[in-house]
């Protein structure tokens, strides 16, 4: 009988060749020779995380008052800038440097210092380059979330100083802490596949923070002052989010495993079934009747559910946990009324206590089996007998979002005071709209025909016709001249 051929092991980090190797004295790439797969795996994966940057500018824009559309999608794109700034400065280093202590890096790569065709820490397979990059990516997601819980009140200018503070003091703290080997969660071990604390409650928590040091909008009594001004941008959005998040999950298994494609399919099926938990609660609330903003938030919901799930759960159970998440989310319809905080994008609801649903549910549910798939990963939960790690989940969830909610409350408070940087717009700003006051020659739309549209409507009186501005329309006085239906 012929004998088989193995291939080679995947490379070793050598401490003595930090770089990996000297590109001017040999050729680099023999030694990802054998795993061209893995690599071009996660290189397709970055390109679809990309697509949530803006998704998530779509999504906000759409789900926001028309006069502050822009400003929205706006921010997405520079709030990728300044992350991408952030993370070759000190970001990576802080949360993946391979000397880290427990709870965050050092600087040792500060400036990008020796991250290039060396393994990366997180894989073998791929080179640190690489998983920079895919990393990085997750950070700039992150924190385009969070400012979510500034809209229509935070300045822009502010909201991308705390992004740069957020992301050194809270994002990276909390990578380091879930996805450095030397982090304090990472071997407690609480089981995080992608994201459910550094990404999702952290991310909740900080919204409603932001939302809580602002304090709430002006004029936001009437019900169209709470719409979304777009739902098709919704829509555009959550399509968008959908395709990158089957990246963000799927590349993170770090390699081109079975278990990469068992995630993509459960990725897949927990979006589906959010988005069937959150239309059966609407239907059944609201008297059969359906809503497309709610079917994207359920969609998000499921999403956001499955993220720290996905390696670890089988495709019905990633269903389950999505259809959990959704209606849980669903049923937390008046919590910003409870708490009596003006967080008006959802952030703390959908990621938030959507993460904390998805994080407990990984410690019911995870299954060796699944998480083995990779060939080299473990992790399990109560299905396996190991009934502890929902205790160590509910501790991952506690620490979580204890630590990113003082944290974001602190630093805001912080940039509240100071002088000049202005954390909230003036309210006249408020008033007229983001858009109005924050850009100098665009706007969303046609003004003057919506302002024609809108000052007129038929009213019947006696069998004649008359026509005249609405109640509502007057009532708003100047903030109704600036478009604000």
């Amino acid at each position: 009988m012929e004998a088989r051929h193995s291939s080679p092991g995947p490379p070793e980090y050598h401490a003595s060749q930090p770089k990996g190797g000297n590109p001017l004295t040999e050729d680099v790439n023999h030694q990802y020779l054998f795993f061209e797969a893995h690599y071009v795996y996660i290189v397709a994966c970055a390109f679809i995380v990309w697509l949530i940057v803006p998704g998530v500018g779509f999504l906000y824009s759409g789900l926001a008052r028309r006069k502050s559309a822009l400003s929205l999608l706006f921010q997405s794109l520079m709030i990728l800038a300044v992350i991408t700034f952030q993370w070759m400065f000190w970001g990576y280093s802080l949360a993946y440097s391979r000397s880290a202590g427990p709870f965050i890096g050092n600087l040792e790569h500060f400036g990008l210092k020796n991250v290039s065709i060396a393994p990366s820490p997180g894989s073998p397979y791929i080179p640190e380059i690489l998983y920079c990059y895919f990393q990085l990516l997750f950070c700039a997601c992150t924190v385009i979330i969070v400012v979510g819980g500034a809209f229509e009140r935070g300045g822009i200018l502010p909201s991308l100083v705390f992004s740069f503070c957020w992301a050194t003091i809270v994002y990276c703290p909390l990578a380091c802490w879930t996805w450095n080997a030397n982090g304090w969660l990472y071997n407690f071990p609480s089981l995080d596949f992608a994201g459910g604390g550094p990404v999702h409650i952290a991310s909740g928590c900080s919204a409603l923070a932001y939302a809580l040091v602002l304090g709430k909008r002006k004029n936001t009594s009437h019900p169209s002052h709470t719409k979304p001004h777009n739902p098709t941008l919704v829509f555009l959005g959550t399509a968008f989010i959908w395709c990158g998040w089957l990246g963000f999950n799927g590349g993170s298994t770090l390699n081109a495993s079975v278990r990469s494609f068992v995630v993509i399919f459960n990725t897949n099926a927990a979006a589906a079934f959010g988005v069937l938990g959150w239309v059966l609660v609407d239907y059944i609330k609201h008297n059969r009747k359906f809503s497309l903003v709610g079917a994207c938030e359920g969609a998000i919901a499921g999403l956001v559910g499955i993220t720290p799930a996905a390696g670890y759960v089988t495709p019905w159970l990633a269903g389950v946990i999505g259809l959990i998440t959704g209606c849980v989310c669903s049923l937390m319809q008046n919590v910003n009324q409870w708490l009596r905080i003006d967080e008006g994008m959802d952030v703390f609801k959908l990621h938030g206590i959507g993460g904390m649903v998805g994080s407990f549910l990984t410690g019911l549910f995870a299954e060796k089996s699944i998480a083995m798939l990779d060939g080299m990963t473990g992790g399990s939960g109560a299905v396996d007998g190991n009934g502890i790690q929902v205790a160590k989940q509910l501790a991952h969830i506690a620490a979580v979002s204890g630590y990113s909610f003082v944290l974001s409350c602190v630093l805001l408070g912080i940039l509240k005071y100071v002088p000049g940087l202005g954390l909230r717009v003036s309210e006249q700003a408020e008033m007229v709209g983001l858009d109005n006051y924050e850009f100098f020659d665009e706007q969303i739309g046609d003004w003057s025909l919506a302002e024609s549209l809108q000052g007129m409507a038929v009213v019947k009186r006696a069998g004649s016709t008359v026509s005249e501005i609405p109640a509502e329309r007057a009532s708003q006085g100047e903030e109704g001249k600036k478009g604000n239906a």
